[in-house]
């Protein structure tokens, strides 16, 4: 009699939750996988396999290893299949290995990808996950080819292909694992990498509902709301940091300055479009200067776009959060944007989400100060880093002691699967019974 009873008591678990314990599930999978001795090239600890299968899973790209040298092609394999797998989205991936194999796709999978995809309805979701996996396979296979124009000239056929396929299933999902040192620094100035690299992140970073809606109806006026959003704030963002990264670091000698003319430019759009979520970079990061490292950090916490394999608060709450605030100081009693009207319920969740966003930053940045010794700036960098799981890092990754690899492991973690916690949180809410009159309270 107690086996019906377990059934019941899992089935009542929120998918939000249910979600987050596979992502757990996996990253231990992960590690235990990483820890086979023939995944290394030497032996490693616990802890460094549990990081960087957290870093894959989360799709950061914060490494304590470096993943040409310390882990075998087993192991690299193994890295890209996990960093697939937190792109693509897990419920997504079990969902078209059911499909594939002729198994239903039952209402409660319905559920759990619809939280995975962050999708307010469970309608369609089987047709909108077969039209993620062409994208991305399309994506990334494309990627690699081009890629290949690079690598296989120089590091022959075999291994030519995989750094092709490694990096571009990496740069699709926002990842930012590579397989050199340095990262890409090494084609600072190849335009191949400069083009293709950012174009793959940019992709993955827009998002599958956007990516969906372009494929299907391919005109501007009949886009969905999210995907003129998606475009333009993209659009404006990529611009702006690119600009202001190029102005900064032009003279500076430890980033562009020691660069040609039309390398510096490269550099400056190849670093604009990764900061934001993908964690590449063909420029040293630790060296850059202070307003630099402010703007980054700023990027990081913006993100990508919701539904993506990016991170951060998202570029669509961000424009929401500032369409807000012209709309008060304009006296503005709703919120209207491209001929639609965004509702008070989307205000409000934005502002949670936003305030819940700064309130984690700031309490891992605490506790990180408090037990982990290091420059402030570096701290808030890398803290912030893991939170938008981008992956740049000021160089500290690897100075990490055991408190600081849990928290950034943590952080990575609620970075991913951050909107499903605050879902569950959101699902567990009761009604109010009981209306009181209203009250003022003087602000600002």
């Amino acid at each position: 009699m107690s086996r019906p009873v377990a059934k019941r008591k899992v089935s009542h678990l929120p998918p939000p939750l249910v979600l987050v314990l596979i992502y757990a599930a996996f990253i231990v999978l992960g590690a235990v996988t990483l820890m086979l001795p023939f995944s290394t090239t030497a032996p490693i600890t616990w802890s460094d396999a549990v990081f960087t299968a957290t870093s894959a899973v989360t799709v950061t790209g914060l490494a304590v290893l470096d993943t040409g040298s310390n882990f075998t092609i087993f192991g690299q394999v193994a890295i890209a299949f996990l960093i697939q797998l937190g792109g693509l989205g897990l419920m997504t991936f079990a969902v078209l290995i059911l499909s594939m194999l002729g198994m239903p796709v039952g209402f409660t999978h319905h559920l759990y990808l619809r939280e995975d995809l962050n999708q307010t309805s469970a309608t369609d979701l089987l047709e909108l996950t077969k039209m993620i996996l062409r994208v991305v396979l399309l994506c990334e296979l494309i990627g690699a080819a081009l890629l290949a124009l690079v690598f296989i000239p120089e590091f022959g056929w075999g291994m030519g292909i995989w750094h092709s396929l490694f990096h571009s299933i990496s740069a699709f999902n926002n990842a930012g694992f590579a397989l050199f040192p340095d990262s890409l620094s090494q084609w600072v100035g190849n335009p191949v990498i400069n083009i293709v690299v950012p174009l793959l992140f940019i992709l993955g970073g827009l998002g599958f509902t956007v990516a969906t809606d372009i494929w299907r109806t391919r005109k501007w006026h009949r886009f969905a709301l999210h995907t003129k959003l998606m475009l333009v704030g993209t659009a404006s963002l990529l611009i702006w940091s690119t600009t202001a990264f190029a102005v900064m670091e032009w003279s500076n000698p430890a980033t562009l300055g020691q660069l040609d003319w039309a390398s510096r430019l490269w550099a400056s759009w190849f670093q604009a479009a990764s900061t934001r979520t993908a964690g590449f970079n063909t420029v040293d990061i630790g060296s850059l200067t202070d307003g630099t490292t402010l703007m980054f950090m700023t990027l990081m916490v913006i993100g990508a776009g919701s539904t993506s394999t990016g991170g951060g608060i998202k570029v669509t709450t961000f424009i929401v959060l500032l369409l807000a605030t012209y709309a008060f100081f304009k006296r503005h009693q709703h919120l209207d944007v491209f001929r639609r009207r965004l509702g008070a319920d989307q205000v409000m969740k934005v502002l949670a989400l936003a305030m819940v966003s700064v309130l984690l930053i700031l309490f891992a940045l605490f506790v990180m100060l408090v037990f982990h010794e290091g420059e402030f700036l570096d701290v808030a960098f890398e803290t912030i880093s893991a939170f938008g799981t981008v992956g740049l890092s000021r160089g500290v990754t690897g100075d990490l002691d055991t408190t600081g690899r849990i928290v950034i492991m943590f952080i990575m973690f609620v970075g991913r699967v951050g909107p499903l916690t605050l879902g569950f949180l959101l699902a567990t809410r009761k009604p109010k019974r009981i209306s009181y009159p209203s009250g003022t309270v003087y602000l600002g």
